[in-house]
């Protein structure tokens, strides 16, 4: 019973010594004069900006269930996991080096002595064997952390599993943002091929009505190869578009990782509807943008760097290491458990640095540095965020304003060719005004379902670039 309460006191005490000093850097890095730099150039609210989560702002049940298929079949999704799992078994390792391992140890050591050497001894001059057995627990090589080594190496675990963590968001959000992009460019593409094939129809039926009146001798030859240009072109843009719709389902075929159903991929009207995505505020404040997953990412890579100069600050100072062992011996294993076998060792260990050539000391300039390089990197990648949170609110400012011009062109155009149409058919205009009319409108349908698109890729993006609503 003694012997359990000294070698329970023991590990309370080793315990109680270690994690004295820690000689890693404080970590105070923030990002205000990054905020002042952009703050005339990002419209910010009071408080923090609350996104809504993915299901919420994607309206479209197509879009969220292709959603869906992308973060469970996506290679990089996959990726991003296991880079978790990796960090946080790494987390464990290190975080069970702060306390005590303890074995149950059992030995068997037979030994033949020689006649030379019994005979020097108490062997009488005869060979002999010598058997030695053991039982008990043991303490092998715990280090007493005086001064932060084991701490500052758990830190710096437990820092870069929450970098991977963070990472793993990242690349998630930016998987969710570039499958809604690729479905809305599907979308858009089957617009302009059905637009494409519209026009081709149409521009047929009105050559042949011009074939007919120059057969007739009513339209010149120059009037029906004005009507075959525009066919052309027509016939040409079919071919282009239904190439084009094959490559974006290919890519958004890739990015999903998984054959994707034909009842989840847009159609020609998708472009059409507004209500595939939620509205987002205008304003956005610092802290969102400093809540981006990849700026966190970011700054746990800092704080795992400073954990990191501890580790090598340490490493200049004397190191002492426990081992222990308490059980029972005896030279005879029907003897092993009686009374008066009890033993115990105890081998305390102190290693301090003398000379190493700079080695040490070498290790802490790597460490200050790779400090000083993740801290560029952090700055760096908040920078980014800001400016992408710009360039996507400036282009936000001014779509809605582009999108309405656009309506106007078109509606313009299309009574302009309407009219145009009217005034050829009474014989007021020649066929050329009619032509010019009919490029000048389909030009501007094409605009106007490209704008469209940029306003629905902007909200994509603008989601995207304020961290996403991650859940």
């Amino acid at each position: 019973m003694m012997r359990k309460t000294l070698m329970a006191g023991g590990l309370a005490g080793m315990i109680a010594l270690s994690g004295c000093v820690n000689l890693a850097p404080e970590h105070t890095q923030d990002a205000t004069r990054i905020t002042e730099d952009w703050s005339d150039r990002v419209p910010s609210t009071a408080e923090s900006t609350e996104l809504p989560a993915w299901r919420e702002f994607f309206l479209d049940a197509r879009l969220r269930q292709v959603i869906e298929l992308a973060l469970d079949n996506s290679s990089d999704a996959r990726l991003a996991s296991l880079n978790v799992q990796r960090a946080r078994s790494l987390y464990r390792i290190q975080d069970a080096g702060r306390y005590p391992s303890i074995d149950a140890i059992g030995s068997s050591n037979v030994q033949r002595v020689p006649e030379s050497v019994s005979a020097a001894g108490s062997g009488g001059g005869q060979d002999y064997i010598s058997r030695q057995y053991s039982v008990g627990v043991g303490i092998t090589a715990f280090e007493l952390d005086l001064f932060g080594r084991v701490a500052n190496l758990k830190s710096q675990a437990l820092e870069t599993y929450l970098s991977q963590e963070e990472a793993r968001r990242s690349v998630e959000i930016s998987l969710v943002a570039e499958v809604a992009n690729a479905w809305l460019q599907l979308a858009a593409d089957e617009e302009l091929l059905t637009l494409a094939r519209n026009t081709l129809d149409s521009q047929t039926q009105s050559y042949k009505l011009t074939e007919r009146s120059y057969e007739a001798g009513v339209a010149s030859a120059l009037a029906l190869a004005q009507a075959r240009t525009i066919v052309e072109s027509a016939r040409a843009d079919v071919a282009a578009f239904t190439a084009q719709v094959e490559q974006d389902r290919n890519a958004l075929q890739l990015l999903v990782g998984a054959p994707i159903p034909a009842e989840l991929k847009p159609g020609a009207d998708d472009m059409q509807h507004p209500g595939v995505l939620a509205e987002l505020p205008a304003g956005v404040s610092s802290q969102a943008l400093l809540s981006r997953p990849d700026v966190l990412a970011a700054e746990h890579a800092l704080q795992a760097a400073n954990a990191n100069i501890g580790v090598a600050r340490a490493a200049r100072f004397p190191s002492i290491s426990l081992t222990g062992f308490a059980g029972t011996a005896s030279s005879d294993l029907s003897t092993l458990f009686d009374a008066g076998t009890g033993t115990w060792s105890f081998a305390p260990q102190i290693s301090i640095p003398i000379f190493n050539a700079g080695a040490t000391k070498a290790g802490v300039a790597v460490a200050d540095a790779d400090q000083q390089i993740a801290l560029a990197q952090y700055e760096q990648t908040v920078e980014v965020a800001f400016k992408e949170a710009a360039d996507a609110l400036a282009l936000r400012g001014t779509i809605d304003d582009q999108l309405a011009a656009r309506q106007a062109v078109t509606d313009a155009a299309a009574k302009a060719h309407s009219l145009s149409d009217a005034r050829y058919r009474s014989g007021i205009d020649s066929y050329l005004n009619l032509l010019d009319a009919q490029r000048s409108l389909y030009a501007a349908q094409q605009q106007l379902i490209a704008t469209k698109l940029s306003r629905q890729s902007n909200l994509v993006t603008l989601y995207k670039v304020l961290g996403g609503g991650w859940s």
